[in-house]
């Protein structure tokens, strides 16, 4: 039986933090007991030495050092406040209007207001219960599918997990060693492409199934215009307008030679919505008369959060914050949005900063257990015993990438993208780097798989999320089959990434490895004439 552990007790002890997860144990104590109990056994075998628990206290001190990880609790807190800010409730009630006169209109509002409180707040809880209740209610009354309905709203909710600023990105770039500025500009087309192979899913139901998701009937629509026009003339007119403002300001920001490429199309951008945005404050102030009154409540509905999207990204894409300074800011920037819509007061922020609080000391919680699990696994050569099973696999590195998102798919079941981002991509990135993979795009890849930890029945967390606030006419079995056409939509994706990599690309990288030259200046030894040597006495008598 000795015997038998010295030679395999890197997969022991992965079998039995398999059954600790399995029984329902917390994570966090899981990974610890393991790792300190397994600790105990190879030095009992000899495998280990004692000293190397002493490292312990240094990496727990790391951790709690580490800078990249406090954009957690900032980006947590921003979207916490936005959640009771009435953003959401504006976005969603403008939107609908706007999409109102098509079929599936609603849920392309929900689609399109998803990825922009996903771009905004990062948290998915906050996003599947904003749209959960306000949306859902509307969508039934006015008779969508429940099924649909529901996987419209779970889904969308769930683009907080891809879409920048998204906390698995975050803890997906602190694991695999990697800038958390080039995982967001790497993850930013993979989120544009899911929305709008949702969108696509939608017309899709449309055009096969038009009864399924209506248009909204004329006495819905109440921005339209006194003589009965939606108004959407003068809206194309704004938006034409700000996209002609940002492409000449791109044009001769270039020219001058202060930004090019990315840099100069964001500040474009910045210049063409402010443009909108004035031009809208003079009409309304000034009562020209030049704007419908969709046209006027799209631009002052749109532009606060634009405006808190690049005060968060676009700072963090043209060099100006690092992601932690882009998430104070971005935090910072929600309060001061709840508090122009009148929504700040002490019981939002004691709420908030508690709930903020609860989920940065379990992330904590989960890194320290897992740094104590990954201390001794690698110590009894766990990591090599990993790489040795998935570097011969068949298929080399494609073989590589299908079986770690089945396995990645099969565990999200269970864990949640925490859980799996502390466990699994420890093991798998070191293996992935030596198969010559590009670890931001393998992040990104894996964070898009990760989504569907949230969208699983029967145990997917954005799914409770909405059966908490769905009404009673929505039965559980209607959300878990809503659910299924989106997580198929997510392995699609997952497979275009792997078939496509140049879906995931990002220029001039951040170097994140230190190049340490140690250098000791010693003073030289003075030479001086060589002694002869001393061997006594010689001479024979």
């Amino acid at each position: 039986m000795e015997q038998f552990l010295i030679a395999n007790l890197a997969p022991v002890m992965f079998g039995v933090l398999v059954v600790f997860l399995l029984s329902g144990f917390p994570v966090a104590f899981a990974l610890a007991a393991n790792g300190l109990l397994f600790g105990l056994i190879g030095i009992e075998l000899g495998l280990l030495q004692p000293e190397l628990l002493q490292a312990l206290p240094n990496r727990i001190f790391g951790i709690m050092g580490n800078d990249t990880l406090l954009a957690i609790p900032f980006f947590t807190f921003m979207g916490l406040v936005l959640e009771r800010s009435g953003m959401a409730e504006d976005l969603l009630d403008t939107i609908g209007q706007l999409f109102g006169p098509i079929r599936g209109g609603v849920a392309y509002a929900v689609i399109f207001v998803g990825a922009l409180l996903a771009a905004t707040t990062g948290v998915v809880a906050a996003s599947v219960i904003s749209m959960g209740l306000i949306s859902l209610p509307v969508m039934l009354r006015y008779g969508y599918d429940k099924r649909i309905a529901s996987g419209v709203i779970a889904a969308s909710g769930t683009l907080a997990q891809i879409v920048p600023p998204s906390l698995v990105l975050i803890v997906m770039a602190d694991q695999l060693g990697r800038s958390v500025g080039d995982m967001y500009r790497a993850a930013f087309v993979p989120g544009l492409m899911l929305t709008a192979l949702y969108a696509g899913f939608v017309f899709m139901v449309t055009m096969v199934r038009p009864n399924a998701m209506p248009a909204l009937p004329l006495e819905a629509r109440n921005l339209r215009q006194p003589d009965g026009s939606s108004g959407t003339a003068s809206l194309a007119a704004v938006v034409a307008g700000g996209i002609a403002v940002a492409f000449g300001f791109t044009q001769w920001w270039t020219h001058r030679g202060v930004a090019v490429g990315e840099e100069a199309a964001i500040y474009g951008a910045v210049a063409g919505v402010a443009a909108a945005f004035l031009f809208a404050l003079a009409n309304r102030h000034l009562k020209l008369g030049l704007l419908s009154r969709l046209a006027e409540k799209v631009v002052f509905v749109l532009i606060p959060p634009l405006a808190l999207i690049f005060l968060v990204l676009g700072t963090i894409f043209v060099g100006i914050a690092t992601p932690t300074e882009g998430g104070g800011m971005g935090a910072l920037g929600a309060v001061l949005l709840a508090a122009a819509n009148r929504r700040l007061s002490f019981p939002l922020m004691k709420q908030a900063m508690d709930s903020t609080t609860r989920l940065s000391c379990f992330v904590m919680f989960i890194l320290i257990g897992s740094t104590v699990f990954a201390l001794t696994f690698r110590g009894i050569n766990g990591d090599l015993w990993v790489e040795s099973l998935l570097t011969n696999l068949p298929g080399g590195a494609l073989g590589f990438l299908i079986v770690v998102n089945i396995l990645i798919f099969v565990l999200a079941f269970f864990l949640d993208f925490f859980e799996l981002a502390f466990i699994i991509v420890p093991l798998v990135g070191p293996v992935a780097e030596k198969l010559g993979i590009d670890l931001i795009w393998f992040g990104v890849l894996l964070g898009v798989n990760m989504q569907t930890s949230f969208m699983h029945p029967p145990f997917g967390f954005a799914l409770f999320y909405l059966r908490s606030v769905a009404p009673k006419a929505v039965k559980t079995s209607d959300i878990y089959w809503g659910a299924i056409p989106f997580v198929l939509i997510q392995v699609v994706m997952v497979a275009l990434i792997i078939w496509f990599p140049g879906i995931v690309t990002v220029e001039d990288k951040v170097d994140m490895k230190e190049n340490i030259e140690l250098r000791i200046d010693a003073p030289e030894p003075e030479l001086s004439a060589p002694e002869a040597p001393d061997y006594g006495d010689t001479t024979q008598e």
